[in-house]
């Protein structure tokens, strides 16, 4: 089995395809939207993406590319965040002066960054960012990427763990061309309009509200060509083949103009 994911040898990402599909050949595409692409062409059968991590926030290119492909979200795995300060061999802390990576890892040891005077240089991502330095040879420079990264390249961890909060997690999922039926506590994940007058979105979240039906997560997104209308994405725990799951889409295509289910799938434990 392919499952392609952003970035190269060594990203969080790669780890994610290994933790969620053991058995997979892990393919690595230079950008969000290759990775769309190898699933919808069927160069790979799956891919792992992320979506949100818990210190950063969303990314919300995935969101908009969940909508203009015809895939299906069918699982999703949270994965632990441990940045490493890595370097060339043999280099100390105390010569560094900038450090590379992907903009959100960044973010993500801000405050570290600062409390040792070393300036921020953005990459294209995390893995790419430790090969780059390699490259360069360049002393004073050092990469944020996971301990596994710099065991590929062969580099030096300086020092691990280096995230501003250790509850650093991203959450990825898994998409591919086929739904699944899940089995046990299952997430459904949907996207839809609304019109664009008062109280709607009130009405969209009560159709779940009167249902008992948990909501985990909601994020809007704009609407293209039609200035202040938005897509809602919202994540809620149940499985439409239950009947007060149907119910509740059911009511909400009463009030959505568009409505598309992404998927349900296993809730990560």
């Amino acid at each position: 089995m392919r499952v392609a994911f952003q970035g190269q040898d060594g990203a969080y990402s790669q780890q994610a395809v290994f933790d969620f599909y053991p058995e997979a050949e892990a393919v690595a595409c230079p950008a969000f939207d290759a990775v769309f692409d190898a699933v919808a062409l069927g160069d790979c059968q799956a891919a792992m993406i992320p979506i949100e991590n818990s210190l950063a926030g969303s990314i919300h290119q995935n969101y908009d590319l969940l909508l203009r492909h015809n895939l299906f979200i069918v699982g999703e795995h949270f994965l632990r965040v441990r940045h490493c300060l890595i370097g060339l061999p043999g280099v100390k802390k105390s010569e560094i002066e900038r450090a590379v990576s992907h903009p959100q890892a960044l973010d993500q040891c801000d405050e570290y960054l600062r409390r040792h005077g070393i300036r921020r240089e953005v990459g294209l991502d995390t893995a790419g960012s430790v090969a780059l330095i390699k490259e360069r040879g360049e002393r004073p420079v050092a990469a944020i990427a996971s301990r596994r990264a710099a065991e590929i390249y062969r580099m030096n961890v300086i020092e691990e763990g280096i995230e501003d909060d250790p509850q650093n997690y991203t959450r990825f999922l898994a998409i591919s061309p086929t739904a699944v039926e899940a089995e046990g506590e299952t997430k459904t994940s949907i996207v839809f309009t609304l019109p664009n007058r008062a109280g709607t979105l009130y009405e969209a979240i009560g159709v779940f509200g009167r249902r008992n039906l948990d909501l985990t997560k909601i994020e809007s997104r704009p609407l293209a060509g039609t200035p202040w209308d938005y897509f809602f994405y919202l994540d809620f725990i149940g499985d439409p083949r239950a009947a007060r799951v149907n119910e509740a889409l059911n009511e909400l295509a009463t009030l959505a103009p568009m409505l598309r289910v992404l998927g349900s799938y296993a809730r990560f434990q």
